[in-house]
Formats: structure tokens, sequence, C-alpha cells
């Protein structure tokens, strides 16, 4: 039995290479430019119609003409402003740039640009909008409102204000502003039919923008300056009332200062001060004290102590004593110590020496008396210290209360002074007509119109018209369900493709007249039967010589050759290609048998053997022997087995299924080296399935563009017993135009239709 290596959708594919194509990357260029190929006409349409459309709205479009003017965002300025008051701050950021782009876009602005050139009431503004057709359409609505005819020309509140926002709306509509780059520089460009509107309505935004700024910095200003005299005069009550609470809490609890400082904590410095003094005088009266009773308790006459030194008592004695002892070593030396005067001199120097130490005894006891009075003094100071140090830690537990009553009436002192400061600066700042922004190109009027730009929608329309086109082709070969390539037969189905037969319009034939010598005899009724015969370099038999080859590459040397021709649908065209097959076999010498052995619809016997009298079903039921029922084509020697209905027969299934009809086909192959079988299609009834065990191999015939691709899969899926032995598939009734639309690269109809020379006969 022939085996077909079958590869549906879901399976491994044929190689690139079998198949035609020349992958690069995963895409099929090839397929590419066929597909392009195909839908060409329906891109440049596409394209064609979007430039004609390009061009009206062209004609039709209104000149538009755009006014710029630029306005910078100045920081020098904004510095100035903040050196005059507080309140104000320099836009620094991007976010704040923006910021103000946003606001020439506001509706503030726009209605102020509107009120200002009464822009509602202009009706050039007004009408500027919109191509010709939809000023027609307004004109026609105008037209068409009855009730505007008798309503009364004067204008209600809301009809001003309507026409105020409508004229807003044109205004913003037109109205474009961005910023520079990421410069501070904010340009604003205005689009009107009229270049002098716009030169006018985009310098009047910008002035708008500037009035802005200056009201908004004033009424910033002024509201910040009234709040701050409503602060200003409570803090001023709070400044006075917390002021007040100090002095009463002073007053209530004695803390009495002076020069800022409590009496006490002074009085407390003061004795502490004048006790360090005393401490000192006490310690030097007691060290002098201390001195001079040493000198007197040991005797030392020879001591000097300063006040001794001061003393004219002691100075005098000293200086008889001093004369005394020198005039008494004058006489010890010149008449001997034992002498008189000399030992009454010396009686005199111990008296000098009793006298000055009792003198140094009388300025000990003034010594001592100084150092009591000192000590004295500095325990009465002591005292005293003590006294103001338990006054003044009293005062300290109050003064803590105090302090913090100072504290909070210095704070509202501060809020109040620096609040009355910002006050002042903010007056001064509502006189001051800085804003931080300024024209640093002023709107002039346009040389030219900005819009429509000619070449730019034209070229839009030409990449729209292609984008569409191609859509509109790619969704055509989306809904392409229908065969038109060999790769679909081979990729849907997993068939081999044998070739297409291009669709031959059929000539009517003129038959002889009904004599018995021609009833034995094909006579034809059309020309398109014998196609291969009269043509036999065309594609067509060259697609029928690819079938044979087909046929006898996969069955050898078997003879006889059993042949079916299936297709899905009726009307596919296999009758006509059994037809055309069988004289081709039989032209090239082989013993062809042609059997029609579709007993639905038997065309094949309507197109070459209308005047038969007898055929497969005689042979069949009635047993007639097979040369009895065979009709000969003269020239080529066919031989043809017709099916002659004379009544519908309800089971011609079991008929072709019979053992009569497998004699019949035994009976042929001892006399014919092909039987080719003209089978009913495979979807409408189940002959082709009955009589499938009797055939060696099948030739599937596919209507090109007609007959769908799941179709034939579903087929070809549901009938393995017919389509494991089919030698391929032939696309038959190709429309030679279209079919070249469809030609890759490498594929056999690629060279039917390149290489002309091959299939054209010789004239």
């Amino acid at each position: 039995m022939l085996q077909n290596n079958r590869n549906f959708k879901g399976q491994p594919q044929q190689d690139d290479w079998e198949s035609g194509a020349e992958p690069l990357a995963g895409i099929d260029f090839d397929r590419m430019i066929a597909i392009a190929n195909r839908q060409w006409r329906v891109v440049g349409l596409a394209i064609a119609v979007a430039v004609v459309l390009g061009v009206a709205y062209l004609l039709t479009a209104v000149p538009k003409y755009t006014a710029v003017t630029d306005v910078m965002i100045d920081q020098n300025t904004s510095k100035i402003a903040d050196q005059l008051s507080a309140l104000g701050g320099g836009l620094e950021d991007e976010a704040a740039i923006l910021s103000q782009v946003e606001l020439l876009k506001s509706d503030k602005i726009g209605l102020a640009v509107v009120d200002k050139l009464d822009l509602g009431n202009d009706p050039t503004f007004m009408s500027s909008a919109g191509s010709p057709l939809s000023r027609l359409k307004d004109l026609l609505r105008t037209v068409l409102n009855v009730g505007s005819w008798f309503a009364s020309t004067e204008l209600t509140q809301d009809q001003i204000d309507g026409k105020r926002r409508a004229a807003l709306g044109r205004l913003q509509g037109d109205l474009d502003v961005k910023r520079v780059g990421r410069t501070y520089v904010l340009e604003i460009g205005f689009t009107s039919p009229s270049p002098a509107q716009a030169t006018q309505i985009a310098a009047a935004v910008a002035e708008a923008y500037l009035t802005d700024q200056l009201d908004s910095k004033y009424d910033a200003t002024r509201r910040a300056s009234d709040w701050l005299q409503a602060r200003i005069a409570e803090l001023r009550q709070k400044s006075l009332d917390t002021d007040l609470a100090v002095q009463k809490f002073k007053s209530e609890k004695g803390l009495i200062s002076s020069g800022g400082q409590l009496i006490s904590e002074q009085q407390l410095s003061e004795l502490n001060s004048a006790l360090i003094v005393a401490q000192s005088d006490t310690a030097r009266t007691k060290a002098r004290y201390e001195r001079i009773k040493s000198i007197v308790d040991s005797g030392q006459t020879e001591a000097i102590v300063t006040d001794a030194l001061d003393s004219s008592v002691i100075n005098t004695l000293r200086g008889k004593y001093l004369d005394a002892s020198k005039r008494e070593a004058e006489i010890s030396n010149r008449l001997g110590s034992n002498h008189v005067q000399a030992v009454r001199l010396r009686g005199e120097m111990d008296e000098y020496k009793r006298l000055m130490f009792e003198e140094l005894g009388r300025i000990a006891a003034s010594y001592q008396s100084d150092y009591k009075v000192a000590q004295d003094r500095e325990d009465a100071i002591r005292e005293q210290v003590t006294m103001a140090t338990g006054v003044s830690a009293s005062d300290n537990e109050t003064q803590v209360q105090l302090r913090e009553l100072e504290r909070e009436s210095e704070t509202y002192k501060n809020l109040y002074q620096t609040f009355l400061q910002r006050y002042q600066e903010a007056i001064q700042q509502q006189s001051f007509p800085v804003t931080e922004a300024r024209i640093i190109s002023p709107a002039s009027t346009p040389d030219g119109p900005s819009s429509p730009k000619k070449a730019l929608v034209l070229a839009l329309a030409i990449v729209l018209g292609g984008m569409v086109g191609a859509g509109i082709g790619a969704f055509r070969e989306y809904r392409d369900r229908f065969f038109r390539t060999g790769d679909q037969v081979r990729d849907e189905l997993g068939l081999e493709f044998l070739g297409i037969v291009p669709l031959v319009p059929a000539e009517a034939v003129p038959v002889d007249a009904d004599d018995p010598g021609h009833r034995r005899l094909i006579r034809k009724t059309s020309s398109v039967t014998n196609h291969v015969v009269d043509h036999p370099l065309s594609g067509f038999a060259e697609t029928m010589r690819s079938a044979k080859i087909a046929a006898d590459l996969a069955l050898g040397d078997r003879l006889p050759k059993v042949i079916g021709i299936v297709s899905t649908l009726p009307s596919e065209g296999k009758t006509t290609v059994s037809a055309n097959f069988a004289e081709l076999l039989a032209s090239q010498g082989s013993r062809t048998l042609l059997i029609d052995a579709d007993l639905r619809n038997p065309g094949l016997t309507r197109a070459l053997a209308r005047h038969a009298e007898a055929g497969l079903v005689e042979a069949v039921l009635e047993g007639r022997p097979l040369k009895d029922v065979v009709l000969i084509n003269p020239d080529t020697k066919l031989a043809m087995l017709p099916a002659v209905i004379k009544r519908r027969i309800p089971h011609t299934s079991e008929l072709l299924a019979s053992p009569t009809m497998a004699a019949i086909l035994k009976e042929a192959g001892s006399s014919f080296d092909h039987i080719i079988v003209d089978l009913p299609p495979l979807g409408p009834v189940v002959d082709a399935r009955a009589f499938a065990p009797k055939i060696d191999a099948f030739i599937y015939v596919i209507e090109w563009g007609h007959t769908s691709r799941t179709v034939a899969r579903s087929t070809v899926a549901s009938e393995p017993q017919i389509f494991d032995k089919c030698l391929g598939a032939i696309l038959n009734k190709a429309d030679q135009e279209k079919m070249k639309l469809y030609r890759a690269y490498g594929s056999s109809d690629y060279y039917y239709s390149r290489y002309q020379a091959y299939y054209r006969e010789e004239t």
C-alpha cells in the first residue's frame, strides 16, 4: 500500500529548501514579496484615496497664521523683590516654571484676554475655527433654528456668559504655550486665520500674564499686610499683658530690682566682697600680731617690726643706747672696762633696752587690738552674709517663675517687633510694581501661514494610505482561506504538490450525427476534455505529466495501475482532470481505460459519451461484457467506460464495492496498463470510500481559490484509507493573472510563469 508522508499544521514543516524559501532570521522574504505583489493594488488604491483626500483637505482647509511672543522669568527681578519683601520668592525649580505654563493656559488669563479684546462679540474670531464645511453646517443650523428667528435681540446674562465661555474655548484651543528647552523662557503662540488677530491675541495673552503677576503679587502683599496688622494688634496686647504680669509678680513677691538685678542679690554680692576683704584684714593683722608677740616672748630686742621703725620713742632710746655704747667702748679701751664711767654707761644701756622692750610691748598690744577688731568685723560680715544667703535662696525659688514670665514677655516682645517690621515691608511692597516675568520678544505679524503644511499633509496622507492599504491587504490575506500555492498544499495537507492546472475556457465541439457507426466512439462535447492533446506543451499538460511521474515512481512496475481521481466538493474539476490525465496516458502509448464511477452525477459521461446507451451500471448489474460497453477515442486509443444513469440508484456505494465491480477491474487489468477512475466527491457521498480498497493510488483535485483549507484539511484527516494512497494534489481552475501574484521563487508555478519558452507551442 502506498504511504504518503503527510505533514499537517502543528507537525514539523518541510525544509525551507524543499519549499523553495530562502530563510533569513526566520523570515520568508519570498513569501512576503509575493504577498506584497498580491496586495499592491489595494495599497496603491488606499494611497491614491488618501492623497486625494489630502489634496481635498489642502484645497478646502482655511490657512492659519501663528504669532509668537516670548516671555522670560527674570530671576534678577525676583531677587530685587525679595530684598524689598520677605514675602516674595523666585522661581527656581522646573515645577515652578511648568506651573507658569499652566497659568498662561488658565481660564483666568483667557477670560482676561476675551474681555479686553471683546472676542465674544468678534465675528471674525468666533467664526475662525473650522473649515468651509463646518461653517456651512453652522449656517444651516442657524437657519433651521426657527426659535432663534423670534428671539429677543437683547442677550441675557446666561447668553453673555455662554459667549464668553465659547470664546474662551476657542482661545484655549488655538493657544500654545511651551517652555523653550530648559531655559526660563516661555513661548506663547496663537493660531488664527487672521495674521493681525493672531498677533493681537498673542500680545494680549502676554500682557494679561504680566498684569496677573502684578495683581497676584499686590493681592498677596495686601492679604499679608491685613493678616500682619491683625497679628500685630494681638501681639501688642500679648506683649503688654506678659510685661504687666512680670511686674505684678515682682511686686507680690517683693522682688525689688535695680539695674535689672534684685536688691537681695546685689546685697549678697556686696557682702561677699566685704567678707573677703575682712578675711584678708583679719589674716594680715593676725600675722602681724603673732610676729610681734613672738619677738616679745623671745626677748629679742634687736628684732625690728615696721611700727618699731616708725616709733619716735624707740628711735630716741635706740639713739641714746647707741651713744652710750660708743662712749662705753671708748672708755673701756682707754680706762678699762671696770672704770666707773664704763660701768655707769653699761647700766644706762640696760635701762635703754628695758625701755625699748616696754615700747615693743605697747606696740604688740596695739597689734592685738587691731587683730581683735578685724576678727570681730569678719564675724559680723559673715553673719550678714548668712542672713543674705537665706534671703537669696528664698528669692531664687521665686525667680524660677519670674524667669518663665520674663521669657514669655521677651518672646512676645520680639514677635511683635518682627511682625511690625514685616508689616512695614509689606506696605512698601504694595507700591513697588515688580514682576518675575518680562517680554523679551514681542509678537510680530507672521509672514506666511503655519498650517496646513502641504508637504507634511501629503506625506502623512501617503503614509496613512499605505498603512490602511497594508492593513486591508493583511486582512484580505488573513481572510483568504483557500488554496493558492503549492506550499499551502504541503503545509496544510501534508500532500505532495503535483502542479497547477489553469482555468481553460471551454469551447463547444460539434458532435457527429447519431448513427450506428459512432456509437462505440468517444464523442466530446467540449474542447477542455482533450486539452492536453491539443496543447501538449502547456502548463496544463505539464501538470498531468507530473502526476504520471508521481504514479510511476509510487507504483513502480505494477500493472495495471488503478488511479482514482477525487475531490472534496462537486464542481472542483476532477472530471476534467480525469479526462485529460487519461488522454495524456493514452497519447503516450499506454493502454488506458477511463471509468466514470460517479454514479450520482456522471459528468464525465456527459462530456465524452452523452450518446452512450450502456455502461458501468449495466456491466455490474446485468453482467454485460466489458467490450460491449466500452467507448474508444480513435485518435489516442483511449477506452472509456461510461455511466449511463437511466434512473436514480440509491445504493451506488454497494454497487462500487461489489465483487462484480472487482471482477470488472480484474478483467480490465488484463487489457489495460492504466485504469483511471473518476470518483464522486468525498464530501457529499461515501462512494469513493467504498471503492478505495480497489484503488492503487489517488490524485486529489482542489479548486484554486475556492476550496476552503479547513474543509480540505478535515477531509484529509477523516479519510486516511484514501490519503495514505494519495500521490499528491492538483490545484485546478487557477486564474493565470491572479496566480502570478502568488508565485514564489523556487516553486514550480514560478517557473511556469517565468520561463514560458518551455511551455509555449511552436507556431
